[in-house]
Order: structure tokens, then C-alpha cells, then sequence
């Protein structure tokens, strides 16, 4: 094995994976938008400032969500190129991000 070939990885994503991260990626964003329709986003009142940090905490959170099934169909030019492990952390990041909305919320 020489360096050119340790520094490239030629393993392939499991068969799945682009199913499974654009399924849990509408999944979370669903739960995104039940936790803001149940939180109160539209009830009337003066909104404080810990609102406003929820939503945009949250609108960050979905566009990463919604990002995911875009960056991991995107057509590549290489054989090797994969785009799985980009989508996997646009997911983590949305779902973290979700999370702390609603932890933001709750505890707040």
C-alpha cells in the first residue's frame, strides 16, 4: 500500500444509506414542526427574546434537515466521491440543533 492510496478511501456508503438519511431527515423535521405547533407559535402575546433564540435555533435546525436529501442526491463527478458522510453530519447538526430548541424552550 502505498501513500497515495492510504490517503484514499475506497469504501462505498451501505446500501440504504441515502434512503434511510433522507427518511430520518423528513422524520426529525416533522417533529421539529410538531414540537413548534405545540410550543405556541402562534399564540398571541409579546414575544421575549428567549423566543425568538428558539426560533431561529429551529429554522437553522430545519435547514440543515432539508439539506440532507439535496447534498446526498447531488449528482458527483468522480466514481470515488461520495456524498453520505456530508449528509450524515448536515443530519447530526439539524437534529442537535432541533434538540436544543426544544431543550431551550423547556428549560428556559
Amino acid at each position: 500500500m502505498d501513500l497515495q492510496t492510504r490517503g484514499k478511501s475506497n469504501t462505498r456508503a451501505p446500501t440504504g444509506s441515502v434512503t434511510g438519511l433522507c427518511s430520518a431527515s423528513a422524520t426529525m423535521f416533522a417533529v421539529g414542526m410538531a414540537f413548534l405547533g405545540y410550543w405556541g407559535v402562534y399564540e398571541q402575546g409579546r414575544w421575549h427574546t428567549i423566543d425568538y433564540l428558539v426560533m431561529v435555533v429551529a429554522i437553522i435546525g430545519f435547514a440543515a434537515l432539508g439539506s440532507v436529501p439535496w447534498i446526498v442526491t447531488t449528482p458527483v463527478a468522480e466514481e470515488d466521491a461520495d456524498k453520505v458522510v456530508d449528509a450524515r453530519r448536515a443530519m447530526a447538526l439539524g437534529t442537535a440543533l432541533i434538540w436544543m430548541a426544544v431543550c431551550i424552550a423547556v428549560f428556559a
